[in-house]
């Protein structure tokens, strides 16, 4: 799963969840974003919030909402569930299970 920051309609950034089905990583990508757009627009946009330039907090319940309602893969819930368990052995989930640390990566094409 990959939540994206990328320029948007009218070239203003936005922020989207992609690869939906594939939860085997989670990572966020920056398009072409200033650092400081890319804070803005993941905290408008409800997802999380930049940790520093290398890093961010995604919104557990925020991701699962965006992305359930248009997973296709019979098995989502159940892959969720490895993937949040597996942020929490590899001490990437907040204590209260709200976020999930995750890295910051180019987007691809960007």
């Amino acid at each position: 799963m990959i939540v994206e920051v990328v320029t948007g309609a009218d070239e203003r950034p936005e922020a989207r969840v992609v690869d939906i089905d594939d939860l085997s990583r989670c990572v966020l990508a920056l398009g072409q974003v200033t650092d400081e757009e890319a804070a803005e627009v993941l905290e408008r946009s409800g997802l999380g919030r930049m940790q520093d330039a290398g890093t961010a907090q995604l919104d557990a319940a925020a991701l699962r909402a965006a992305a359930e309602p248009r997973a296709t893969a019979a098995d989502w819930t159940a892959q969720w569930d490895e993937m949040v368990a597996r942020a929490r052995s590899e001490g990437r989930l907040s204590d209260d299970g709200a976020s999930i640390r995750v890295q910051v990566q180019p987007a691809a094409g960007a």
